[in-house]
């Protein structure tokens, strides 16, 4: 909840920030030029009290500041509720999942595909019933890679995601495994948190992405409203790409730990979530989701290609440190990893 509470109260000192800095930038460009036509009109130099100034400006932005702020507040509010009810679905359309169901089965009794997607659609409700959670829909990646993601705002209304290339490069020990550690962010509720903030962020970007377009549509982007429009884009941009990383890092690292040692008590085999980790660390890229990053802070492990956005928006923790806290559990600690034990906490 802190963090949540966080999140409007960053927005706004990074919209007071840019305000402040136009404002100040605005107000030295004036009282530069004043001095200089004072200069030649009057041969003489204009004293102004610059403590003032600074105080007026410094009011300037905070007005300017508490007449925009409720208006971005009220846009982000309203797409986070809608997307509360609806983000599960968006979540899975960006991804490009396609639903699995027992349906399958029946029109095409006969195709391999189907009947390896019986036996998954299996092994999630028995491991959902070791869980004790409700049996979640399942959706899976036409893709390669090895990755996995639940979503959805509560137990009854959640889903799982999975790779094809998982499904075929782990044995159903390791899967299960896997299965488990979605079904754990499923019952910490985590899956509803994530929702929340991912809408959140996402609609910062796309907010200040509308309002660059709106810029560069007026009249060559002089006009004060104009200045207005590009000060909240730019605000909206910064915290999306630069102040909403760092809270939500302090939300998902700690949340992947205590999913993996919730999925090691349903299936009581912490060595095979440990082998199912090494080789997803293998291919984690899943192609999809290069174009949704923000997605990706869903999944098991970063998805994301290579590069400086990889590590901007990778708020996983490192693999071996996940194994090794696992190995903590076992009891088999090898000491390479001494803060392990107390990043699980009591779990």
């Amino acid at each position: 909840m802190l963090l949540l509470c966080a999140f409007p109260v960053a927005l706004f000192f990074t919209l007071y920030l840019f305000i402040l800095l136009a404002v100040k930038t605005m107000v030295t460009w004036f009282v530069g030029r004043q001095l200089i036509v004072r200069s030649r009109a009057f041969d003489a130099i204009w004293r102004i009290d610059l403590e003032s100034v600074r105080s007026a400006v410094m009011e300037t932005a905070l007005h300017v500041t508490l007449e925009i702020y409720p208006w971005i507040l009220l846009t982000a509010f309203i797409w986070i509720v809608i997307s509360y009810y609806k983000g599960g679905d968006m979540i899975l359309s960006m991804a490009d999942a396609s639903p699995v169901s027992f349906r399958d089965r029946k029109r095409e009794p006969h195709n391999t595909r189907n009947e390896a997607n019986y036996e998954l659609l299996s092994l999630v409700e028995n491991t959902a019933i070791m869980a004790g959670l409700p049996t979640p829909e399942l959706y899976v990646i036409e893709d390669k890679s090895l990755n996995a993601f639940a979503a959805g705002r509560s137990p009854k209304t959640a889903s799982i995601t999975l790779t094809r290339g998982l499904v075929k490069k782990l044995n159903k020990n390791e899967l299960q495994a896997v299965i488990a550690h979605e079904l754990a962010h499923i019952g910490n509720r985590d899956t509803r948190l994530m929702v929340i903030v991912i809408a959140g962020i996402g609609c910062f970007l796309f907010l200040g992405e509308v309002l660059i377009r709106m810029v560069g549509r007026s009249r060559g982007g002089r006009n004060h409203l104009a200045l207005i429009i590009l000060i909240m884009a730019f605000a909206c941009k910064t915290f999306g790409y630069v102040i909403a990383p760092v809270l939500r890092l302090a939300l998902s690292r700690r949340m992947e730990y205590q999913a993996d040692a919730t999925a090691a008590k349903i299936t009581r085999d912490p060595d095979a979530l440990v082998r199912a980790l090494a080789k997803i660390a293998d291919n984690p890229r899943v192609e999809t989701l290069d174009s949704s990053p923000l997605v990706g802070n869903m999944c098991i492990a970063n998805p994301a290609k290579p590069g400086f956005f990889r590590k901007l928006y990778c708020t996983h923790p490192p693999i071996e440190d996940r194994v090794a806290a696992l190995k903590n559990m076992m009891g088999r600690d090898d000491g390479s990893r001494d803060k392990a034990r107390e990043l699980l906490g009591e779990m």
